[in-house]
């Protein structure tokens, strides 16, 4: 149970950056206050805070019986699962350094999975 409630947050917490990100990148510059009205409306917005949302009651679901020094950190690979999507669907680029980043991270939580 513990590591299929990590996959739902890590999952429904890639899902809901990458489509806040991919909507506020179709919005544009923002320049006042008038385009909260428009985003908030579109799909891909009102599904990232139904992803948002999992993520959340996931990682409550989580705390109920296992560490916090072991749950929050554990979620980072969504860090690692946003860089790598970022790249391949928003086509971003992603210098060196982010890339060592992820690999410190996916260090960290490979040593947390090791219970």
């Amino acid at each position: 149970m513990k590591w299929l409630l990590l996959f739902a947050i890590v999952a429904s917490t890639t899902a809901s950056d990458l489509l806040q990100s991919w909507e506020m990148k179709r919005q544009g510059e923002v320049r006042d206050l008038s385009w909260i009205a428009r985003v908030m409306i579109r799909t891909g917005m009102i599904l990232a805070f139904v992803f948002n949302g999992v993520s959340f009651f996931a990682l409550l679901k989580l705390l109920s019986f296992t560490d916090l020094s072991f749950a929050v950190p554990a979620t980072a690979a969504s860090l690692v699962l946003e860089t790598l999507l970022a790249r391949a669907i928003l086509g971003e680029q992603v210098q060196p350094r982010r890339w060592a980043g992820c690999v410190l991270v996916a260090a960290g939580v490979a040593l947390l999975a090791k219970e």
